[in-house]
């Protein structure tokens, strides 16, 4: 019994810096999530306006010979994944990962037709256990990530697109709803086709001509929706780590609990014992 009692005394010790540790996590998340909400939030604004100058300019400008433009059999395809580089955040990556699996199971009858850019290390390490073909993979992104972050990416996958290595690219990431409400999105990149300027979209004089222009604002464009796809990854990411750790910490303080409660039978049952036996003793030397 004694032993017993020992283990139990040993579980709940363990449960409590457990639940310490979770609950630090969670406070730190909280943290985190609140500057990354604001970044994701700030650049909304930003990307919107871009992709309405964009449009303006590729539905007001014919004949454009810009490889960012120009659609073309779909032999192959681009999916840019990002995930996480740690874990610990319920099904973030979970979910984003399962989106990408599905959309090659039901568009693609080989692995000669796609290929995969991958950001963060859950990612790769899922593509690369399972076979799936990468054409290039990124880690250890900054928590506050900025656009020098994401250059390279953009700079890879725009040329794989422009050098023929691929013939359409998608963006799959967390798109953040709430701290509580993550949801997988899949975005198409490019080519940047079949585009119509929206109603009440202001006209625009450019100099030296739109042509120009649009050459330099496409990959800019590119780039706004990546970096805007990372902040908004980003915060998903932070808001799903503070939930499960939110909740790694009430099923640890229920756990502890249930073990007091299991603890203090045990206790009692132990000295209920020690009595009975004191009392049979004492009855034998009478």
């Amino acid at each position: 019994m004694a032993g017993g009692i020992r283990e139990i005394k040993g579980r709940i010790k363990s449960f409590s810096n457990m639940r310490q540790i979770t609950k630090a996590m969670k406070m730190v998340a909280a943290a985190k999530l609140r500057r990354a909400q604001e970044r994701a939030v700030a650049s909304r604004p930003y990307a919107d306006k871009m992709r309405e100058v964009v449009m303006s300019i590729a539905a007001g400008t014919t004949g454009s010979k810009h490889p960012m433009l120009q659609s073309r059999p779909v032999k192959k395809t681009g999916y840019v994944v990002i995930t996480s580089d740690r874990g610990l955040a319920g099904g973030y990556n979970a979910n984003v990962l399962r989106t990408v699996a599905r959309t090659i199971e039901e568009r693609h009858n080989s692995k000669d037709q796609y290929t995969i850019i991958v950001l963060g290390r859950k990612g790769r390490d899922f593509f690369k256990k399972r076979g799936y073909p990468i054409a290039d993979e990124f880690v250890n992104v900054s928590d506050a990530p900025t656009f020098a972050d994401i250059r390279n990416v953009v700079r890879n996958a725009v040329n794989l697109f422009a050098d023929g290595g691929i013939d359409e690219l998608y963006l799959v990431y967390n798109k953040f709803i709430s701290a509580i409400q993550q949801e997988p999105m899949e975005l198409r990149l490019l080519p940047l086709a079949n585009v119509e300027k929206a109603e009440g979209t202001p006209t625009y004089d450019f100099e030296p001509s739109a042509e120009e222009v649009l050459a330099d604002l496409l990959p800019r464009y590119a780039e706004t929706l990546i970096y805007s796809a990372l902040l908004d990854a980003k915060a998903s990411e932070w808001g799903a780590r503070m939930t499960a750790m939110g909740s790694a910490t009430d099923n640890a303080t229920d756990m502890i609990d249930r073990l007091t409660l299991f603890y203090n039978r045990a206790r009692q049952a132990a000295i209920t014992q020690e009595i009975a036996e004191i009392v049979s003793g004492a009855s034998a030397l009478e």
